[in-house]
């Protein structure tokens, strides 16, 4: 499978944070999903230097380009305009014996 490190970096506008709380269950039960289906391998938020969430990391792998680009359409932070940008970057996950 193809993996990919995807980074989501949230709006700044004073309503981001609420918005980003209310659609977080959404996007953790598609987590959940992509996780038992294979695809979810980590993922968390990133913070700012005072604690608050201000985008999130992920590693994610997928066999086909169109089961990656079928992901971001269906991703909550993506479809509820919680990312204002997203990068998607090849990865290659570390096998540490």
């Amino acid at each position: 499978m193809n993996q990919y490190l995807i980074t989501g970096y949230d709006y700044t506008d004073e309503g981001a944070l609420e918005r980003r709380m209310a659609v977080r269950p959404h996007h953790l039960d598609n987590a959940k999903l992509f996780k038992q289906k294979g695809n979810y391998i980590m993922g968390g938020a990133l913070l700012d230097d005072n604690g608050k969430m201000i985008g999130s990391a992920m590693i994610l792998q997928f066999e086909t380009e169109e089961e990656l680009e079928a992901w971001k359409k269906g991703e909550p932070y993506i479809s509820q305009n919680i990312w204002e940008t997203v990068d998607v970057k090849p990865f290659k996950l570390a096998t540490i014996g």
